[in-house]
């Protein structure tokens, strides 16, 4: 870790002394059982790439909610998944009882209508854990913004500077939206994960990590799902939220590194990013 005063920059040693052993006689109860919310009608995409990641992160059970359409899709593009279908057909209105799942992730493809909104809201009054919120949890609280006021303490938002300007306003610099996102973790008492080259990784304590990991090829369709299913995963497994939010975009990154070594910046997709967590973890056992 190189330390320049409140600003750190992230490098193997560290994300690998947070990795935990697995005991030889665990069984998948002890890696946790994780939510995705996410999908609508023309969107399941979204939520099969964030499922996929979840599970590969480590998690131990993953359910997805999707809309009613999603159903027949999310069990044939992932078997390895349960599926919570939602009453209506084409979005999501209401996610129900969310006790028992270790840890939440939510936004990806999920829209942003009324009924979506609706249910986004009741699952951050009802979440007693923190939340990863992404993609269109995002853009549904920035047209909301008393949303503010019910995320939940050390929840985890994954904006790109796109999402974040809806969020805070339209920033004059990369500087700007910096200290725009170190200013909104204080506030929100959050996590603030800004996406891009060397993402910034902003704790409610004012200190910033940024990534060594990750190349411009991962600017793809579905990559930022993957993310939010990688995060989601490690809390599921008991790693704290600043330890889930380093492990995750570290080795999200290293698998995007992993994947254009094999197929170039240009050709790789959000599936690559899936393919190669698992080579990304033995790299950083090594």
């Amino acid at each position: 870790m190189i330390i320049m005063n409140t600003f750190y920059y992230m490098e193997k040693k560290e994300i690998a002394s947070y990795i935990h052993c697995r005991d030889r006689f665990a069984h998948k109860n002890n890696f946790g059982h994780a939510l995705i919310i996410a999908g609508s009608k023309g969107k399941i995409g979204a939520a099969v790439l964030s499922a996929k990641a979840c599970l590969r992160s480590g998690a131990g059970l993953i359910t997805t909610h999707v809309p009613a359409c999603g159903e027949t899709i999310m069990q044939t593009a992932f078997p390895e998944a349960m599926v919570n279908a939602d009453k209506e057909t084409d979005f999501i209105s209401d996610v129900g009882n969310i006790e028992s799942f270790a840890a939440i992730g939510t936004g990806p493809g999920m829209g942003t209508s009324d009924n979506t909104k609706i249910a986004l809201e009741n699952v951050l009054i009802q979440s007693k854990k923190p939340v990863v919120l992404d993609a269109d949890a995002l853009n549904i609280i920035s047209l909301h913004k008393e949303m503010f006021q019910i995320i939940p303490a050390h929840s985890i938002l994954t904006p790109h500077a796109g999402e974040f300007d809806r969020l805070t306003g339209k920033s004059r610099s990369s500087h700007e939206r910096l200290e725009k996102a170190r200013n909104l973790a204080v506030e929100l008492n959050c996590i603030i994960v800004l996406k891009g080259a060397e993402t910034a990784v902003c704790l409610p304590d004012k200190e910033v990590f940024f990534n060594s990991t990750g190349n411009p090829g991962m600017a793809t369709a579905g990559s930022g799902d993957v993310l939010t299913g990688i995060i989601t995963g490690l809390l599921a497994q008991s790693y704290t939220p600043p330890e889930a939010v380093k492990i995750g975009v570290y080795i999200h990154g290293l698998a995007g590194d992993i994947a254009a070594k094999k197929l170039s910046q240009e050709s790789m997709i959000a599936g690559d990013i899936i393919d190669n967590i698992g080579k990304a973890y033995l790299l950083i056992a090594e």
